[in-house]
């Protein structure tokens, strides 16, 4: 499962970050509400993890800002904030759960477990556009000639595409996304992965193609 953990306190959220993996969750991590709102917004997660008190834009703005775009993900609020009236008011925001610091990880991980139980996406795993379908079990590309299945970053890109089809999307927030905000990596790493996947859309018979704007970014359209 893919969870997006949005805390300020990046000592904190290292060592979120490293017990969630331990128990095999794949992690995002933010630091500040605007970047919370973003990835929420532009990603696809089964939870989210976040921490009320944040720059930029603090966590219950985030939650309402989500539920009123009609993001039903569910969130697990974080806080230090532990009165009554407090709780009410993230709850009625729009949160599936409330922790209060400083918590024992194992109860962080139960509530976890319970709220994604309740919150389990659609049986289907697979993306459709255009004749091409990908598998997010899997890692399957198929189409009218073929399938394969994709290395993990191919994937995600593909999978990021496939979710906002005709939609724009920069070199950076796949950068972002998908090597982390504080990688080093060479961002010429976004240009050459999508090559890679504008050879295998067209070895599947695929009828999409990933379309570059200059300056803007890329974007997956039906051919004509």
């Amino acid at each position: 499962m893919r969870l997006l953990l949005a805390e300020d306190e990046k000592s904190l959220s290292r060592a979120l970050k490293a017990i969630l993996e331990k128990n095999h969750y794949e992690v995002d991590a933010v630091y500040n509400g605007a970047d919370a709102l973003d990835y929420a917004l532009l990603g696809e997660y089964d939870g989210m993890i976040l921490d009320w008190m944040m720059p930029q834009k603090d966590g219950l703005s985030v939650l309402k800002s989500l539920r009123k775009a009609g993001k039903t993900l569910p969130v697990l609020m974080l806080t230090a904030k532990a009165e009554i009236d407090n709780k009410v008011e993230g709850l009625d925001g729009g949160a599936n759960d409330y922790l209060t610091k400083p918590f024992d990880s194992r109860e962080l991980l139960a509530r976890l477990r319970v709220m994604l139980r309740s919150g389990q996406p659609a049986a289907d795993t697979k993306l459709r556009f255009g004749t091409v379908s990908l598998d997010s079990a899997s890692f399957e590309l198929e189409g009218p000639k073929g399938k394969m299945v994709l290395p993990g970053k191919e994937y995600q890109m593909l999978e990021m595409l496939m979710r906002h089809p005709g939609q724009v999307i920069s070199a950076d927030t796949f950068m972002d996304h998908i090597w982390g905000l504080e990688t080093d990596t060479d961002p010429a790493v976004v240009w050459v992965n999508l090559s890679y996947l504008r050879r295998k859309l067209e070895s599947v018979g695929a009828d999409i193609e990933i379309k570059a704007r200059r300056g803007m970014g890329y974007c997956l359209k039906e051919m004509t």
